[in-house]
């Protein structure tokens, strides 16, 4: 029996029944209103409370299979809790359906309002989560964009060579020379404004002009190239200091910390002088006789700090060998110095490599000597 109401549903009866034997919905429907009429008055009367509204439209799923019909019972209330039990436990007492004996058992009784809440509240976190995701930028986003904004309109020019500087390069006293735009705008970020660029290899008048009237610092990447920038640098300028990046590293990618490490054990440019004049004054009489015994046989030798050989082998092996070695100093060997070979030697901490050749655009790490034979001899 239907209701002409609307049923404003808080609760959902869901029972369990087994029929010794094969039944129709409208059998199932029929026991109910029939075994529970007049149970507890007409407050409790299942038709009234259909009329009233207070229990809505009965579902029953089912199925049958060998003479036994199984399924499930939904009633769709708004009683109060207690009347909704009272209800839920009548229906268990149905013990036929037609001429068939009968078995309910109350599975739940569902708390309409409680699934409503948690639906509501897990939309309301997924509408909050995107809102926070398209309409909220990320802190060290807005951070990100708005410092770089800062430091690009920092970014001035400088020079004919329209060299690329900090706002405080004219009337700075003592100066940061570094290679590149990059390295500029990321000593920008840490407060450096005394800065000005390279920007190539080939030292720009503007700079060897600077470097008379300031006191001038270097700053250089901690590798190969830096290394050029420098022999250059100590030729054409009067630079006051040297300071490196830590090996491998540029100063476009260091730290604000980096960056004052490296400053603060930066070297007088007479420091910097004398220490490439002993890379070829004291290199080890070892390394050179080694150099040249092995000139056209295509091996290597490996030696420790004490310049004592510890193994001898083909330079076809020399890579995969030096992963497995363990105090070696130096290599001298009959090939070519390659940037695969660097980095091996660099991760084992060997100091010199000592070839008949070195590869074009070696990225050298700051601290490991690249030589050829002809450097030995000279």
């Amino acid at each position: 029996m239907g209701s002409s109401q609307t049923v404003t549903v808080k609760y959902v009866i869901r029972a369990q029944f087994e029929v010794e034997g094969v039944v129709e919905k409208s059998d199932i429907i029929g026991a109910i209103f029939g075994q529970t009429e007049g149970l507890f008055g007409p407050e409790l009367d299942l038709r009234e409370l259909q009329r009233s509204g207070r229990v809505g439209r009965i579902e029953i799923e089912l199925e049958s299979e060998k003479d036994k019909t199984k399924g499930t019972i939904l009633i769709p209330t708004s009683l109060d809790r207690v009347s909704a039990a009272i209800l839920a436990a009548s229906i268990e007492s149905i013990d036929r359906v037609g001429p068939c004996e009968a078995k309910v058992s109350l599975e739940k009784i569902e708390d309409v309002r409680d699934s409503r809440r948690k639906a509501i509240i897990d939309r309301a976190k997924d509408v909050l989560r995107k809102w926070t995701i398209e309409a909220v930028p990320d802190t060290e986003e807005i951070y990100r964009e708005v410092s770089e904004i800062l430091r690009l309109s920092r970014v001035q020019t400088y020079g004919p060579e329209e060299l690329t500087a900090g706002p405080d390069l004219e009337r700075a006293k003592e100066i940061i020379i570094v290679e590149g735009r990059a390295d500029v705008i990321n000593l920008l970020k840490y407060g450096m404004q005394n800065i000005i660029a390279l920007e190539g290899a080939k030292i720009p008048e503007t700079i060897i002009k600077l470097c008379g009237e300031k006191e001038a610092t270097a700053l250089l990447d901690g590798d190969r190239g830096g290394d050029l920038i420098l022999k250059e640098l100590l030729q054409v300028t009067d630079i006051s200091y040297v300071a490196r990046a830590p090996p491998g590293k540029e100063v476009e990618e260091l730290s604000s910390k980096e960056v004052e490490t490296a400053l603060r054990n930066k070297v007088p440019v007479k420091q910097a002088r004398a220490k490439r004049k002993r890379k070829k004054m004291l290199l080890p009489k070892q390394i050179v006789e080694t150099t040249k015994e092995l000139g056209g046989t295509l091996e290597a030798v490996l030696l420790n700090k004490e310049m004592k050989q510890i193994e001898r082998l083909p330079v076809s092996q020399l890579a995969e060998k030096l992963k497995e070695m363990k105090d070696v100093d130096t290599v001298v060997f009959d090939g070519v110095i390659t940037q695969r070979l660097v980095d091996v030697a660099n991760e084992r901490g060997i100091k010199y490599l000592v070839a008949a050749r070195v590869s074009d655009e070696i990225k050298q790490p700051y601290g490991m000597h690249l030589l050829t034979f002809t450097d030995v001899e000279a």
